[in-house]
């Protein structure tokens, strides 16, 4: 690893954006803790990293929506690499479907999840690079943050809740040197939909995850008095 590499919590981190994302980030020469529910995955994507780039990642099982399991995962980052630079909130959910087909379920694990997990990985991290006296926090956030769509309310109302966090979190903590940044794909092909979902919007163009992660990379790479606070991204073709 360089000095100047980063050690990086990537959450979701065995699928879509979140995959793509530990991946660049081990190629740009930063050190990645890996974070997502499944064991095995986990263990398959952190030996493949490890394979081409020595050290370069760990992992922890973590399901965000447990405030105790955000908090090991901090602890298992410091155990392994004695420091936390960036945190990477990107695990999420979708339930697409309108009020009236959707259930109650369906609602609760997006707000455990969308919002939830992030705020669990924001109180878990904050202490530490309160000590540090800096680091980043990055989140996943949305198109849908800024628009409605028909048949995704309340998914857009966790990514709408995403940025009122993010915007307080960057007015509270960038005067202790934490930076704050979402990133906000349109349309991404990160396995969100199933074919039945999938039926309305096989037409709609896509980003691939690779073009979020050269996103967040690109933030993250940014020197220190920089702080880009969203990214947008939409398909062109």
């Amino acid at each position: 690893m360089t000095k100047q590499s980063k050690v990086i919590i990537v959450t979701g981190a065995t699928s879509g954006i979140g995959r793509a994302t530990a991946i660049a980030a081990v190629e740009k020469g930063h050190q990645v803790m890996l974070a997502a529910r499944h064991e095995d995955q986990l263990e398959q994507l952190s030996n493949v990293l490890n394979a081409k780039h020595a050290n370069s990642a760990a992992y922890q099982v973590t399901d965000v929506s447990k405030k105790t399991d955000l908090i090991r995962l901090v602890e298992k980052t410091l155990d392994k690499f004695d420091r936390i630079d960036v945190l990477d909130n990107n695990a999420g959910i979708m339930k697409f479907g309108s009020l009236s087909t959707t259930s109650s379920n369906d609602w609760d694990a997006m707000i455990d999840i969308n919002i939830k997990g992030v705020l669990y990985g924001i109180e878990a991290v904050l202490p530490v690079m309160h000590t540090q006296g800096y680091g980043q926090i990055v989140t996943t956030d949305s198109t849908a943050g800024h628009q409605v769509g028909q048949n995704n309310s309340v998914y857009s109302a966790t990514k709408f809740a995403i940025q009122a966090i993010m915007t307080g979190l960057r007015l509270e903590e960038s005067p202790n040197h934490i930076r704050s940044m979402m990133v906000s794909p349109a349309f991404t092909d990160t396995g969100f939909f199933n074919e039945k979902d999938s039926e309305p919007f096989k037409q709609v163009k896509r980003l691939e995850p690779k073009n979020v992660a050269e996103a967040v990379l690109y933030a993250i790479d940014q020197p220190s008095n920089v702080d880009i606070n969203e990214i947008i991204l939409h398909p062109t073709y």
